[in-house]
């Protein structure tokens, strides 16, 4: 197993292959649906955004409601494929990674190539394990949207596959 801290590098990111399993620590974002909806309008109207995308991470989960005595509650990944409108464009931004679970559309794969980015998958059903790997979270915008506001996360080993590389190659293929 690899171990990688964020940032990710060029070269870190152009080294990994589908199919690779790794652990990830350092500062990844929280966006679902509704806060990819809200960032997309804001670059649209040229508002600044509440997070520099660029070398960012983005993880599309929406945390359960926090409990008390706990860093976060259960956080398991999002389905992919219900970013694929918004994903081009943040990783022509500079989007180095996400983070989901299945397949996304030939547009991301091919905007994760353009942009020498990653995807990786979280294993879904396991939010309380991913949970235990972080260590902080912060909420960072969209207060309003409870769950799938966007939050600051501070990884600790999250386990992770790469599921798209930046050549392309998808383990939903084989």
């Amino acid at each position: 197993m690899t171990d990688l801290t964020t940032p990710l590098s060029a070269d870190i990111r152009k080294n990994l292959r589908a199919g690779m399993s790794v652990t990830l620590s350092g500062t990844v974002y929280t966006a679902r649906d509704a806060a990819h909806a809200r960032l997309y309008e804001m670059i649209r109207n040229g508002e600044a955004l509440p997070f520099e995308v660029s070398g960012s991470g983005i993880y599309y989960a929406g945390p359960c409601p926090d409990m008390p005595g706990r860093v976060i509650n259960s956080c398991g990944p999002t389905t992919s494929s219900r970013m694929n409108a918004y994903a081009p464009m943040l990783y022509d931004m500079g989007l180095h990674f996400v983070i989901g679970k299945g397949p996304v559309s030939p547009e991301v794969r091919e905007a994760i190539v353009r942009n020498n980015a990653v995807y990786f998958a979280a294993v879904g059903g396991a939010g309380a394990l991913i949970a235990s790997h972080i260590i902080e979270a912060q909420l960072v915008a969209f207060p309003d949207l409870g769950a799938e506001a966007i939050r600051r996360l501070t990884f600790d080993h999250v386990p992770l596959i790469v599921a798209v590389d930046s050549r392309g190659s998808s383990v939903y293929d084989r």
